[in-house]
């Protein structure tokens, strides 16, 4: 345990060095696609709301990275990790802006409203793991900054089938609501059921896929 965990950590560590830190306002006319479009709506959205700033300097900022997922593979031990680092300011909880429509109806004034303050030269980060497997997620990331960079922890698949389904059975247990086996979810008529949601999630070539047809490859850190 303790080998894995030193393990995780070292590569997190590795993780911030191999990202370049691109602020939300880049100093510079020659900063990659999309950032400055990302600069100006979120100057814009500031603009248009005094609580956007603090008396420090520091502001929120929309994020230039986003873990995507996956559900049950590490990606709150992997934001806590990166958070040790003083170039990373990191919202705490999940958004879930682009995979909500009540949040996602409110725009991306809303979605600034949810990110840490931070200072200009910090790397902004959400994570929320729901928006790997979200259909509509990966074309709204895009609209938002093509530029944006992409963190993806995942893990053997089987392994997070069967612990994805073991923190739904336990929460049954804890109320004490009966739970059908994870047999009964796996086979349906004699084939693999792949559209138990638990299974569904761990295809991840399909999902991949999905976030592929918007992102080149080199925008998503597996």
């Amino acid at each position: 345990m303790v080998t894995s965990t030193a393990a995780l950590l070292l590569g997190a560590v590795l993780l911030v060095a191999q990202l370049q830190l691109v602020p939300s306002r880049p100093a510079t006319p020659g900063a990659e696609p999309g950032q400055l479009e990302l600069a100006r709506r979120g100057a814009t959205l500031q603009g248009e709301g005094q609580e956007g700033a603090a008396p420090n300097g520091s502001a929120q900022q929309l994020p230039q990275t986003i873990i995507i997922g996956v559900r049950k593979g590490g990606t709150r031990a992997l934001l806590e990790m990166l958070s040790l680092h003083p170039d990373v300011a990191a919202a705490e909880n999940e958004v879930h802006f682009f995979d909500w429509e009540e949040h996602y109806s409110q725009g991306l004034g809303w979605y600034l409203g949810q990110m840490p303050f931070s200072s200009p030269h910090q790397l902004t980060v959400e994570k929320t793991p729901a928006y790997f497997t979200s259909p509509k997620v990966p074309e709204r990331v895009h609209s938002m900054n093509p530029g944006i960079r992409l963190l993806l922890i995942l893990r053997d698949p089987s392994e997070r089938v069967l612990s994805d389904y073991t923190q739904v059975f336990y929460n049954h247990v804890q109320k004490h609501k009966p739970y059908p086996s994870i047999e009964e979810f796996l086979v349906r008529d004699g084939r693999l059921n792949v559209g138990y949601k638990a299974l569904n999630r761990s295809l991840y070539h399909v999902h991949l896929q999905n976030w592929l047809r918007f992102f080149p490859l080199r925008r998503i850190h597996i």
